[in-house]
């Protein structure tokens, strides 16, 4: 029986310490996440796999890294200078996410905090290179999808074989000085303004187009239709209608008439 405490002791302490073991070896990966091993014993970050989603058992004395390996996104607002050397804010929202299959090397060679140490200086580098190449108006205006499009050529370039890859850039807002803001809303709403008195002067004179092109039409069928009656046809027609007047069964009185035209007189319902 004073056995029982001494030899419990010591399993008690067994099974702590395998406890112990288990716990801290085991790790959870959750959803839209990536691990890799790093191996206190070895050379550091394994770069040769990437463990996905789920429970995962790893050595005690080795570490489990764990990073989102989907689509994420990141907002920054820059101060960069114009083409004049106009210093603007570009609010912007950059997506990204790492390359899966390379993530023990993405974090071998940059470190956890990757974003800061890569995505950060890319973004602030590019962003610089292709504002410079535009006038504030141009940035406020009309340009705005081009620059997306231009900042994210040059990120993509400038993180080419580090394994991670950009998939959009935004461009929210451009913030201009005060005063220039103003001028350049001044601009626009006069060159507005113009357009719309030309397109109004354009209406104006295609409708009047349209007018002289209709009375010269008018005038036109109104002379041929004046060449064509002759006094011949016009008798014709008269004596026609005459006929036709002479046939219904209406009482009436014709009279022969004498003039030169010799047309008759009809007088009916007497």
């Amino acid at each position: 029986m004073e056995k029982l405490p001494k030899l419990g002791v010591p399993v008690i302490i067994g099974i702590v310490l395998i406890l112990f073991l288990v716990v801290k070896s085991a790790v959870t990966i959750g959803p839209g996440e990536g691990g890799v091993i790093f191996e206190r014993l070895g050379n550091g970050i394994n770069t040769e796999k990437t463990y996905g989603e789920g429970f995962h058992i790893v050595a005690p004395w080795n570490d489990m890294i764990v990073r989102k390996v989907r689509q994420q996104s990141i907002s920054d607002e820059m101060n960069v200078l114009s083409v004049n050397g106009l210093e603007v804010k570009v609010n912007g929202t950059i997506w990204y996410e790492p390359e899966y299959e390379n993530l023990g090397k993405l974090i071998k060679t940059k470190g956890e905090d990757y974003e800061r140490e890569l995505l950060d200086p890319a973004i602030n580098a590019a962003a610089r290179s292709v504002v410079g190449r535009y006038t504030p108006e141009q940035l406020y205006s009309s340009k705005r999808d081009v620059i997306e499009q231009e900042i994210l050529d040059e990120v993509t370039k400038l993180l080419e074989g580090q394994f991670l890859n950009v998939k959009r850039v935004l461009v929210e807002d451009v913030k201009l000085p005060p005063t220039i803001k103003e001028a350049i809303e001044r601009k626009l709403k006069q060159e507005q303004e113009s357009l719309e008195y030309e397109f109004r002067l354009v209406t104006a004179a295609k409708e009047a187009q349209k007018v002289i092109i209709d009375a010269k039409g008018k005038a036109e069928s109104n002379r041929i239709l004046s060449a064509s009656l002759t006094d011949k046809i016009l008798q014709d027609k008269g004596i026609e209608a005459t006929v036709k007047l002479s046939e219904s069964p209406n009482s009436k009185v014709i009279i022969i008439g004498s003039g030169e035209s010799g047309m008759p007189i009809i007088l009916g319902n007497q």
